[in-house]
């Protein structure tokens, strides 16, 4: 610092930070010798807070906006120091700006596979990656327990430890949604969801905030996908004998737009050959479909008469009906009965087939 710089910091005391990186968590305010005057005019700007350290202890914390820096507004600061009744300039102490705005489109993911355990494939690895945006939420916490007396402070200097937390309760996240691994996909907002959950504990223990989490994508080892793509393509298939018809059915249209006698022709007439030499020999060595049982004949029916009683006709009545007419006496030999086929009425006495009902009953007996 050139002798004018001197002269101008001693004339002219303000305290401010113009931020022109995109990266910086905490920049550390520099002066000669940490002095800072009675009165000096303190800037804080939107996105940051200014933190008072004496001698490495945490005093006052200021937030946006302009302060004439006396004791009124450095109470901490004036206890620390022993300034009952104010100071007289210079004083010392060392003040950091912490930029409380939101760091986005950070990266995490996981350096190796992780192993977890699904329902329908069992043990599988799965890798993942996706963005995550945080901020620092309290400052003096930032201060104690990360940044220490680090002039400069950058989100590569913290990004490491922080993609680890997010790896390390990804494993958690997973294993308590119990999402079967083909469902992953459309469950990414809610693992995203409880990851944040599972982090914010670790995460504030550093005095920030994770404001949001993003997971990109979760696959599967290559290995592991090729099957899962064979599988697939099986599901889609079906049939593999039609497929395997429709596959010689367009290699016979290929070989006939080859030219006659053309060595691709040949070899495709080969292979067309042993192809349906195979199939004609699957199909030869397919037992025949065993004959249908033949079909028994349909039962005879059995006639049914009409009978005569009282110059009424009733029925017509099975063989059963007309057992039953003959025991109530209703149905006698002098009976006139008639069935299909029958010219004239006839006595039940004089039909074969009626005989049999009146094998028990004697004739009516013979006029005296």
């Amino acid at each position: 610092m050139g002798l004018w710089d001197k002269i101008k910091g001693q004339l002219i005391d303000v305290i401010e930070w113009l931020d022109d990186s995109r990266d910086t968590l905490v920049y550390r305010f520099e002066r000669q010798g940490n002095e800072i005057k009675n009165g000096a005019k303190l800037i804080v700007r939107e996105g940051q807070n200014a933190v008072f350290v004496n001698q490495g202890q945490i005093a006052d914390c200021f937030y946006p906006g302009t302060y004439e820096l006396e004791t009124k507004n450095l109470p901490i600061l004036s206890t620390l120091q022993a300034w009952p009744h104010g100071f007289n300039s210079p004083f010392k102490a060392e003040v950091y700006f912490v930029s409380t705005r939101q760091f986005t489109d950070l990266k995490w993911g996981t350096k190796n596979p992780i192993m977890v355990r699904d329902p329908e494939f069992g043990p599988v690895r799965l890798r993942a990656f996706g963005t995550y945006a945080v901020r620092v939420g309290y400052p003096e916490t930032f201060i104690q327990e990360i940044v220490g007396t680090n002039a400069h402070f950058t989100t590569d200097d913290i990004i490491g430890q922080l993609r680890n937390i997010i790896v390390a309760r990804f494993s958690d996240a997973v294993a308590e949604q119990k999402v079967p691994l083909l469902d992953l996909a459309s469950n990414y907002d809610e693992l995203g969801t409880r990851l944040t959950d599972l982090m914010a504990p670790d995460i504030q223990a550093y005095g920030l905030e994770l404001t949001s989490l993003l997971i990109e994508n979760i696959s599967l080892p290559p290995e592991v996908e090729k099957a899962l793509d064979k599988r697939s393509s099986m599901g889609i298939l079906g049939d593999m004998n039609k497929y395997t018809q429709f596959q010689t059915a367009e290699a016979i249209e290929k070989a006939a737009s080859q030219p006659v006698g053309s060595a691709a022709a040949q070899g495709m007439g080969m292979g067309m050959g042993f192809a349906m030499a195979n199939q004609m020999g699957q199909a030869i060595q397919q037992p025949a479909p065993a004959p249908a049982a033949a079909a028994p004949p349909p039962l005879p029916q059995a006639k049914s008469y009409h009978i005569g009683v009282n110059n009424q006709q009733l029925g017509p009545f099975d063989m059963n009906a007309l057992a039953q007419h003959v025991a109530n006496g209703t149905l006698t030999r002098e009976t006139l009965v008639w069935t299909s086929g029958m010219a004239n009425w006839t006595k039940a006495s004089e039909v074969a087939d009626l005989a049999s009902l009146f094998g028990s009953t004697p004739p009516p007996l013979p006029p005296s």
